[in-house]
């Protein structure tokens, strides 16, 4: 009906077809006797036909669209208004066919009279608009003229027409400006038009086009615009003076009074809602309230047309049907499941973040979430100001047949009532109203509010029905998309988890009057949430099908697990709060109280990693952006500390290995870079739980199972097959890729490090270090020689000159530098073994004292025989037989030369026999041991004993570019120390830095923020606390040399009276390390900087200003001048002691979520440092998974040493290589002077 107003013209004469004056000379001569007959009702009519008075009518049609200033129209109108009377009194001065059918006469009648009304509305906003002579008095009497005329229309329940009053009420402000009587009797006859909807549609055009001058006027053009429709925005006229705009706006806006009270109606406006249309006005009307305010808050949503779109009626809607009955959800017990950084203080500003939805809602209404909802910008205006504006009308319209007591002007009170009324989940529950207030509440319990815990218990309700009942949540489906409901419920559910923890158990307040209460909870200790708060987060894990909500979810499991271990070791937790969610498991599984409530932290840690790995093989194979979540989680799970059995670690650590054979066994055209990426994943994965882990090894199944996923990765099968077995040399090498091999080597490293075969070591004692520590001086740099095994292997072996303490014992030091990083040994030759030493060894053969020789000179006849003369007495058994005679197992050229040697020996003993030779004098002396060797060649000796030193190892393969086994280095080339020094500064370890920076409210400017640091008086307390949580101290010499430091400095006798300064890199960082990774914390300071202060107004964060402020002292790691695939960690305190996180990263990846900090999330003091760092080595091990310009850690060292053979091999033959090991090294081969 609305458009119909809009569009329609009025029926058209067929006298328009000719000139004018032929039409207006046809319209005077027929009027006049027509004329004559109206009011004589003894006078009869002249036309007695329908043909008659069809003909008339199109003549009297023409004589209505005449000018005014002559008689004509009014000629016209005489005759239609007494032919009206047909429907109350006919006459005979009436023709005949309009009495016989008076009703469709009538109906023509109304429409040709339609064009006399439009031509004099169309005349006098004509004349408003062109005139430009009328007095204030015209003005006056044209406004009044159309409030009666409107009034006429409009002010009866059922009447309808076209509003212009508002168009010229415009124009009025420009051209003279209505008094104060004037605006207000046109706010009382618009209070009484609401009924009609062309009203409210009217007053909705106007007001959005007059808000989208103002916010220009206010705000300037770097503020959102308010976009309207052209045919809106022209009703403003250009002429509006800009002073006039404010409160033209303001008055034009409160025309309409509180919306509100259409659901207070009249008796006209319950005439109006008989057929249905007062829903419909209420939602147009609070619509264009909530455009408003968006407008205000810098959210543009523009606006679609005038036609309002499909409300939902909630005034008319009937009550949700009561739910089965059943206990509530948060007394339920789930079923048992199948298993068995920036640190900131930003301006107040919430950010929002909305994902587009895979699923597709329903057609049939549109859903509550169908686009992105931008954040408000940071130019808006105060929040009390709109409260000011439209709090009275948002708050009357959420609390609806509600009395509000005595908290009217209570903006907050009234507020948490109109949540509570919405969040009923029970009979009488506003679906609608449910899925918006969740939609819009992501951040609610992140915005210090006061009071706002009172709401805790009906959000958590709110979330059960969400998250956990999947046939509740079909309900949602016609009006809202049910990924976007779930996701902001998982977001509203990361704000509360550590709310039960951090409270503990102070006294949760409810509200007295349970109407505004969602369920019948009473008072209690925030504890007692928290095993509701555990069933909704593992049900939404076990029923979340989007991929991007459950990677927020085990996001959400790491921090729940590492607070309630970290509360639990130090003994804050004050009582159980998993005895109640566990009670709920199977037998084998359930535990008493008192366990419970002793490890409880275990528990948790049990149940979550058991279920993490059964969904990662079971339900997430085939999802690779919540694999690479899951595995990063349980990497961090692996990293908490809580009391459990081994069984438990190695039932994991079985559970990734079985999820790599999983990946690696899939048919080819399933591979991927995607799917090698998860798998080197899961090999990182592997290697923390081993490093945190390495008690596991000692379990001879799980080693073996950990060594055949090693030989997987290297080869891409398993010798240990379940029919054959087959040898390492049989196998052919094809493994899944490149990446994966070189995850598989680094996870071979890991073995062999916490198996104590190669220890890890803080920092590795260079050649410099050695000399220092075993009191050598200058001249013993030149006893280093320098070979390589392998290609890949460089030895640095340092023979120490034996003392009169160790001449028996000789010893070497020996630097091996190799892919997984350099190591140090010690080596000493001993002739016992190790359990039979003693401190001082003794000669093994002991040396006789002298004795005085009694015989000594006496020849004394002996007979020398090999074998006891009993020999011959001892029978022959077969055993005797299985060695052949030496004349039987000899060639014959061998028995020639035996022949030959009983020659020899028979003429010896002739000889012997001789009387001249057996008179002589025969002396004999004491047999004594040699002395000990003084001068032993410890490296030769070294290499022989690794069996490097034969004719195999030093021949050469053959193969192009492929040396011999063992090659020596010449140092006198030059070069050597420098490419020695460079290997040693490139670490196995993944190394990164972040960055440290503290923000106050309202800073825009890089100095600004950069000065923050310079005092510890410009700092908050916690800010100190949060850095000295991320590492410890280390000298920023030592950081970038790699060396080894014989003391660490304590975190505050460095920091001093600065506030972090100190560790912007010049004197001092904050390092962590641990064995895969190294993360070096920068806190960037002005005393460094060398950037410009540039204002940047409107940037919430001045990111590329500080970037050239961010370097990490290594020219090939300096961050670039863009801000592409940067991670933002902004961390905003609490008044809680809570911390609100917000991240933001610029990529395009599909693997954008980084666990375990994700933006919503609150965590605790307790956790803030552990989780930004998992983050960062979370962030900087998928930056290495995406590029491919950055081989690993030990890649990198391999290629070093690749090159370093290749630069400086030693050509020698191998005639001169054996000469070469007892000479030593030449005096041209000093290093590292």
């Amino acid at each position: 009906m609305d458009r119909s107003l809009s569009s329609r013209r009025g029926p058209v004469s067929v006298l328009s077809c000719f000139p004018p004056p032929v039409g207006r000379d046809v319209a005077i001569a027929v009027l006049k006797p027509l004329r004559a007959a109206v009011g004589n009702p003894n006078r009869h009519s002249l036309l007695h036909t329908d043909r008659q008075v069809r003909w008339t009518m199109e003549v009297l049609c023409y004589g209505l669209t005449l000018p005014l200033e002559g008689n004509t129209v009014r000629l016209c109108v005489d005759v239609y208004t007494d032919w009206l009377t047909a429907l109350v009194s006919p006459r005979d001065s009436i023709p005949p066919p309009i009495s016989r059918e008076p009703n469709l006469y009538v109906q023509k009648i109304l429409q040709h009279l339609y064009n006399n009304v439009t031509q004099v509305l169309c005349a006098v906003r004509s004349m408003a608009r062109e005139s430009s002579m009328m007095s204030r008095d015209t003005w006056e009497s044209l406004l009044l003229f159309l409030l009666r005329i409107n009034h006429a229309m409009l002010a009866p329940p059922t009447a309808a027409g076209k509003i212009v009053l508002l168009e010229v009420w415009l124009l009025s402000c420009a051209r003279c400006f209505p008094s104060r009587c004037l605006w207000q009797t046109c706010g009382q006859a618009l209070s009484g038009w609401r009924h009609q909807p062309v009203v409210v549609e009217q007053w909705s055009r106007v007001v959005a086009a007059l808000t989208s001058r103002l916010l220009l006027l206010s705000f300037g053009p770097s503020f959102p615009r308010l976009k309207v429709p052209d045919v809106d925005a022209a009703l403003i006229p250009a002429d509006l003076d800009d002073g006039w705009v404010p409160e033209t706006w303001f008055r034009i806006l409160h025309m309409f009074s509180n919306p509100v009270d259409l659901t207070r109606p009249s008796q006209e406006e319950l005439l109006s809602r008989r057929d249905g249309r007062l829903p419909n006005m209420f939602f147009r009307a609070m619509r264009e309230v909530s455009t408003l305010v968006d407008a205000f808050l810098g959210i543009s949503r523009p606006r679609s047309g005038s036609a309002p779109p499909t409300p939902v009626n909630i005034l008319s809607m009937p009550s949700a049907p009561p739910y089965i009955t059943s206990p509530p959800l948060h007394k339920r017990q789930l079923k048992p499941t199948d298993v068995s950084k920036t640190t900131i203080k930003p301006p107040m500003m919430t950010l929002h973040h909305h994902w587009k939805s895979s699923s597709h809602p329903a057609t049939h209404t549109p859903p509550l979430s169908t686009c992105s909802r931008p954040s408000p910008s940071p130019l808006r205006c105060n929040v009390d100001s709109l409260l000011h504006l439209f709090g009275s009308w948002l708050f009357d319209a959420a609390l609806i047949n509600r009395d509000s007591g005595n908290t009217v002007h209570l903006c907050s009170c009234r507020f948490y009532q109109a949540l509570l009324q919405g969040l009923q989940v029970w009979e009488g529950a506003c679906l609608p109203v449910l899925a918006s207030i969740l939609l819009n509440s992501t951040c609610l319990f992140c915005c210090d509010l006061t009071g706002i815990n009172l709401l805790l218990p009906s959000f958590v309700s709110a979330l059960e029905i969400v998250l956990l009942d999947s046939r509740e949540l079909l309900r949602f489906k016609g009006f809202v998309s049910l990924v976007d409901l779930r996701r902001a419920s998982i977001q509203v559910m990361l704000s509360l988890l550590p709310l039960p923890l951090q409270f503990g158990s102070i006294r949760l307040e409810v509200l007295p009057d349970s109407r505004f209460s969602g369920d019948n909870v009473t008072a209690g200790s925030f504890l007692g949430l928290k095993p509701r708060l555990l069933s909704v987060l593992i049900g939404a894990l076990q029923t979340e099908t989007d991929a991007s909500n459950t990677q927020v979810i085990l996001a959400a499991m790491l921090n729940l697990v590492l607070d309630s271990a970290v509360v639990q070791a130090s003994g804050q937790l004050g009582e159980s709060s998993l005895s109640k969610w566990t009670s709920g498991t199977s037998t084998s599984r359930r535990t008493t109280g008192t366990t419970v409530q002793s490890n409880e932290a275990g528990v948790l840690w049990v149940q979550v990693v058991r279920l993490l790995t059964q969904r990662l093989t079971a339900h997430w194979k085939n999802e690779a952006a919540v694999c690479l979540s899951a595995l990063e989680v349980l990497g961090g799970l692996a990293k908490v500390e809580v009391r459990v059995e081994e069984a438990e670690r190695r039932r994991a650590i079985s559970s990734v290995c079985s999820y790599i054979v999983f990946q690696c066994s899939r048919p080819p055209p399933l591979h991927s870079r995607d799917l090698h990426s998860i798998i080197v994943t899961a090999f990182y994965c592997l290697n923390v739980w081993l490093t945190q882990h390495p008690a596991v090894l000692n379990h001879q199944d799980c080693l073996l199972e950990v060594l055949e996923i090693v030989e997987l990765g290297l080869s891409g099968s398993k010798s240990r097959q379940e029919q054959e077995v087959r040898c390492k040399e049989e196998k052919d090498l094809t493994p899944v890729s490149l990446r994966v091999k070189e995850a598989a080597e680094v996870t071979l490293s890991c073995v062999m490090q916490v198996s104590g075969i190669f220890r890890f070591d803080e920092g590795s004692l260079n050649e410099d270090a050695l000399i220092g520590l075993s009191g050598l001086d200058y001249s013993s740099l030149k006893k280093f020689r320098y070979f390589v095994v392998d290609s890949s292997v460089i030895l640095g072996i340092l023979e120490q000159p034996p003392g009169p303490e160790n001449a028996w014992c000789p010893s070497l030091t020996v630097l091996i530098r190799g892919p997984s990083g350099c190591r140090t040994w010690t080596l000493q030759l001993h002739l016992q073994p190790r359990e039979d030493r003693r401190h001082t060894q003794q000669t093994l053969i002991a040396e006789p004292h002298g004795i005085v020789q009694e015989d000594y000179g006496i020849q004394c006849g002996s007979k020398y025989q090999l074998f006891p003369e009993s020999i011959n007495r001892v029978p022959l058994v077969k055993a005797d037989l299985s060695i052949p005679p030496l004349n039987k197992a000899v060639s014959e050229e061998v028995q020639k030369q035996l022949e030959h040697l009983r020659t020899v020996l028979k003429k010896q003993r002739q000889f012997e026999t001789q009387p001249h030779v057996s008179s002589c004098p025969v002396f004999t002396t004491t047999h004594r041991p040699p002395p000990p060797v003084s001068n032993c060649q410890t490296a030769r000796l070294f290499l022989s004993h690794l069996g490097l030193l034969t004719p195999e190892t030093l021949k050469d393969p053959g193969t192009s570019g492929v040396p011999a086994q063992l090659v020596a280095l010449d140092l006198s080339l030059p070069g050597f120390s420098e490419d020695l020094r460079h290997l040693d500064q490139l670490s196995s370890r993944t190394c990164d830095s972040a960055f440290v920076l503290y923000m106050r409210a309202g800073q825009r400017t890089s100095a600004e923020i950069l000065r923050n640091v310079e005092s510890s008086c410009s700092v908050p307390s916690h800010f100190l606390d949060f850095l000295s949580s991320l590492g410890q101290p280390v000298e920023a010499s030592h950081h970038q040399g790699r060396g080894i430091s014989s003391s660490r400095p304590e975190f505050p006798a460095v920091l001093g009276n600065s506030g972090g300064s100190v560790f912007n890199g010049e004197k001092f960082v904050l390092k962590f390390t641990d064995v895969l990774t190294e993360i070096t914390f920068i806190v960037p300071s002005s005393s460094s900087s060398s950037s410009s202060s540039s204002s940047a107004p409107h940037n919430f964060f001045p990111l590329s200003d500080l970037l050239s402020d961010m370097t990490t002292q290594t020219p090939t790691r300096n961050l670039s001048s863009s801000s592409s695939n940067i991670l933002l960690i902004f961390i905003h305190p609490l008044k809680t002691g809570l911390y609100r996180i917000c991240c933001r990263r610029k990529t395009t990846s599909k693997f954008s979520i980084i666990v375990p900090l994700v933006s919503g999330s609150v965590v605790s003091k307790r956790c803030l440092g552990f989780l930004v760092r998992e983050t960062v080595i979370n962030c900087c091990h998928r930056r290495w998974l995406e590029s491919d310009s950055a081989p690993p850690p030990h890649i990198r060292r391999k290629h070093m040493i690749s090159d370093m053979i290749l630069r400086y091999c030693s050509r020698r033959s191998e005639p001169a290589f054996y000469s070469s090991l007892p000479e030593g090294p030449s005096p041209a081969g000093t290093v590292l002077c």
